[in-house]
């Protein structure tokens, strides 16, 4: 029997991804916290449900990844325990301009949703658009043209939800293509399977690799440390495109209210190492798909060489429904699409780091003692075979991770940025030195290391 849950709950226990699918078409509404997260607020976030514990996608009643896949893919004839069901591999581009020129990356996730929309089989595409004047940098809208789909393109790594656009898929009918992270396509599916309305008017899920997702204090990080004022920011481009630098080395550009720019390469801010988890919501710590098992098609950057390199951008794409095949097939027969055929080993190898963090960490995670609910995972909690090294790797990610968003709101709270890039500067130190042996700390850790590991009488330890 399904134990009724609450919206409430599941904030509490710090799982609440900020999906906003318990939001819609109820007595609540998605609302900011403190520390720059969307959460459910309202009455009916207080009421336990068994409706509820099935929809949240981090609640341990709601079907997994595997469950979902199965059901939806049943046909796939390849399995792979980091990939999930699919039907093919890819890596490439989009050749059929503008898509790779206008996308953050290889472009394909709108050309996809552009070639369903010019085929017919659907009317719209709910995707992340930048928000208007006076509203969040960031927002899902419905895209119902090309040009429309385009101006959505390239990466958003801030807060949204999906409360508003599930409640217009109700409101007008048709045929539509959601394109989200693991979790939110995987909370869709959920949705879809309580309400027969989203189950037939949503028909299509594009799924996008994820690491973690971000606070919005992360774009007032990025104005403290660029010297803006946070609340003159009014665009964000969290990755600026340049075909003559790296895919890999991002940048961060700000619009401001007197239209001037501001802009600096992440590898020179404080926490722009995305591994390190600054801003990381703490749902993302419970987390077991990186590439969105559950979508019928996903797709993630190329992070290999010599893919990395090009600044044009790279996708890596994994296939589970036989129609995407089919388009995908069609497409680079007529040389609108330039993919090679890959294997499960090279799209996971793309994505190695996020693997070792959503295995090997999460089943370290999963042995901490923890208050409230406890998420059931894919993975089996376990902390052996992980070196002394690595679980400090994995504690000081987790601190970090909690940490930032707190010296965030005191730095805004006292006016003093300083407060949280001063903080944030020796924190990365600790992680730099645990992580990538460099840095002023790397050299004690080398020797606390060297001292861990060395047993009285000269035998070094297992």
């Amino acid at each position: 029997m399904t134990q009724p849950l609450s919206p409430a709950q599941i904030v509490r226990s710090g799982l609440c991804i900020g999906c906003g699918t318990c939001a819609s078409g109820a007595d609540a509404a998605m609302a900011w916290d403190d520390y720059g997260q969307l959460k459910p607020s309202g009455p009916a976030t207080h009421r336990r449900s068994e409706g509820f514990a099935a929809l949240c996608p981090f609640s341990p009643s709601a079907a997994n990844e595997d469950t979902i896949a199965a059901a939806r893919f049943p046909d796939a004839p390849l399995l792979d325990a980091r990939l999930g069901r699919h039907v093919s591999c890819y890596v490439g581009a989009a050749a059929e301009p503008p898509f790779r020129e206008r996308g953050s990356s290889g472009g394909m996730v709108s050309w996809v949703a552009a070639e369903l929309m010019r085929r017919g089989e659907i009317d719209g595409v709910l995707h992340v658009h930048p928000g208007n004047p006076g509203e969040p940098f960031f927002g899902y809208r419905i895209s119902r043209s090309e040009e429309e789909l385009l101006a959505g393109a390239r990466s958003r790594y801030h807060p949204v939800h999906l409360a508003a656009v599930l409640d217009q898929v109700r409101a007008s009918p048709g045929r539509y293509a959601v394109v989200g992270i693991p979790c939110f396509i995987k909370a869709v599916h959920l949705a879809r399977a309580q309400d027969p309305v989203l189950a037939e008017r949503i028909t299509h899920m594009l799924g996008l690799f994820c690491g973690h997702m971000k606070s919005a204090r992360f774009v007032e990080s990025f104005a403290w440390q660029l010297g803006a004022e946070p609340d003159r920011v009014r665009a964000v481009e969290y990755r600026l495109k340049d075909a003559n630098r790296p895919a890999n080395w991002y940048t961060a550009h700000l619009t401001l209210d007197d239209g001037s720019t501001v802009q600096k390469d992440w590898f020179h801010l404080a926490d722009g190492d995305w591994g390190a988890g600054f801003f990381q919501n703490s749902a993302c710590n419970f987390c077991d798909d990186v590439v969105a098992e559950t979508a019928d098609v996903s797709f993630g950057d190329a992070w290999v060489e010599p893919y990395s390199s090009d600044g044009r951008g790279t996708n890596v794409v994994v296939v589970r429904a036989p129609l995407i095949q089919h388009l995908i097939d069609e497409a680079r027969a007529d040389g609108r699409l330039d993919l090679e055929p890959v294997d499960a080993d090279f799209v996971a190898g793309t994505q190695a780091a996020g693997f070792r963090q959503r295995r090997e960490g999460l089943a370290y995670r999963l042995t901490w003692f923890r208050r409230g609910i406890r998420p059931i995972k894919r993975v089996t909690p376990s902390a052996s075979g992980i070196g002394w090294r690595r679980k400090l790797v994995y504690r000081t990610r987790a601190a970090i991770s909690r940490a930032s968003h707190r010296m965030a709101w005191l730095a805004a709270a006292a006016g003093r940025p300083q407060i949280y890039v001063g903080w944030a500067s020796q924190a990365y130190s600790v992680y730099e030195g645990l992580t990538y042996c460099r840095g002023r700390l790397a050299p004690v850790f080398d020797r606390i290391g060297r001292v861990a590991t060395w047993r009285p009488g000269g035998t070094r330890l297992p």
